[in-house]
């Protein structure tokens, strides 16, 4: 890596030298592109509230997009262009953002997820999660503006930078392509990093492959032959950690999704239902599981540690309008059955009486490894909590009827398996 960081240094120091570079008359000689970043903050927030009170219009201009992607393009050369891929084009309906309602929702809870996000890896995932929405039109023009909210982390992107980054690092992207913003991403940092003579700020790099990639700058072949061994490295590892996010992102899905169904059951049995606290804004069918849920948990009379763990609970089905709960859910698609379980036994020792009914659910995949969990001492202790498990099968199959048909939570009686009547798995 030491001969390739070399050979792109002396690539960085014309680039640097050169008093007409990107670096030079926007990057470091531009006082308003740092008084962009906080316009740009400010109106994507101001985006998101248009979004969320559905009074985003049905077209770009006039929107607080524009004014958003005007503040982005009032940064010239480098993001010339930037507001193209937002404007509204009616014979082929793209960006669909402007006239689907579920795509403007989505778009909207990418952008908010993305100005609260501390760390890049949340930032990776809601680009993925947004990619996977499909929508037509929207691409990975939207990190230009990914770049004024997080500029150590997300370079911008256009036609320029991406001739750029293919003549410097022998590479062939194509700049429609979420996955080659984000391999491009990752060698940029990698070897930013390594370089360590220019900018944490993502923008001195980009603004390098933009004059390669405009002919201003000239990166000779030798150098690409060398950097593309290192770049493909580099990618492996990115390629590996995009898939082991994927799964992970498909698990939250299917977490969200079985905690939506508890939440819709538990509603349509006359229970007020509580969400955990960190999955109130998870959205499931376009809508956040807390919409209609409690607030916030109520009074339980516990302990503030045991509250607090307690909150976090997946599910709870409480009494109408009396702080008692009822039945608590914990929800395990593949992280530990133990650590759901115990969290289920610490808030039924902690409660007074002996009145709430505890459910793991889980896939019936899983059934083995929870009928070994039952056999701990800690979980047969049936005079003083009551543990049953019910299967994500079994709750697809069954959960029209169950809302239809059931009066109260014994309606679960049929479905879930009690510990204590029966340690072998079911057919």
């Amino acid at each position: 890596m030491e001969t390739d960081t070399d050979a792109l240094r002396s690539l960085t120091d014309r680039y640097k030298a050169d008093p007409e570079s990107v670096y030079h008359t926007w990057f470091i000689g531009s006082e308003a592109r740092l008084k962009a970043f906080r316009s740009i903050r400010r109106g994507v927030a101001g985006v998101v509230e248009d979004i969320q009170a559905r009074r985003f219009p049905n077209d770009f201009k006039g929107s607080s997009l524009e004014f958003v992607l005007g503040c982005i393009t009032e940064q010239k050369q480098v993001f010339e262009g930037a507001a193209h891929p937002f404007y509204w084009k009616p014979k082929l309906r793209i960006p669909d953002i402007y006239e689907n309602e579920a795509n403007k929702q989505a778009f909207g809870r990418f952008l908010y997820a993305c100005l609260n996000a501390t760390d890049s890896l949340s930032v990776e995932k809601e680009i993925l999660k947004l990619a996977g929405q499909r929508i037509k039109g929207l691409g990975p023009a939207v990190a230009n503006i990914l770049y004024f909210l997080h500029p150590t982390a997300f370079p911008p992107f256009n036609t320029a930078m991406v001739n750029g980054f293919n003549a410097v690092f022998g590479a062939k992207k194509k700049l429609g392509d979420w996955e080659s913003y984000l391999e491009m991403r990752e060698t940029l940092t990698q070897a930013n990093g390594a370089l360590g003579v220019l900018s944490k700020d993502l923008g001195a790099f980009a603004g390098l492959l933009f004059d390669v990639g405009v002919g201003k700058l000239a990166a000779d072949g030798e150098l690409a032959g060398e950097l593309s061994l290192a770049r493909e490295r580099i990618e492996a590892v990115r390629r590996k950690r995009h898939e082991e996010v994927e799964k992970d992102l498909a698990e939250t899905r299917e977490h969200t999704r079985v905690q939506h169904q508890l939440v819709k059951l538990g509603r349509a049995l006359g229970y007020d239902v509580s969400v955990a606290r960190n999955d109130r804004s998870a959205s499931c069918e376009g809508t956040a599981l807390g919409y209609h849920c409690l607030e916030c948990l109520p009074d339980l009379g516990l302990p503030p540690e045991v509250h607090q763990t307690v909150d976090l609970i997946d599910v709870l089905w409480l009494h109408q309008g009396e702080p008692r709960i009822a039945c608590a859910f914990e929800v395990e698609k593949s992280t530990s059955i133990y650590s759901g379980m115990l969290r289920l036994a610490d808030m039924a020792l902690s409660l007074p009486g002996k009145e709430e009914h505890l459910y793991l659910v889980a896939p019936r995949s899983r059934e083995r490894e929870i009928l070994e969990q039952l056999r701990r001492p800690m979980f047969q202790r049936h005079d003083e909590f009551a543990l049953s498990y019910l299967f994500f099968e079994d709750l697809d199959r069954h959960l029209d009827s169950l809302c239809l048909l059931g009066g109260d939570r014994r309606v679960l009686d049929k479905l879930a398996c009690r510990c204590g009547e029966d340690i072998t798995p079911r057919p």
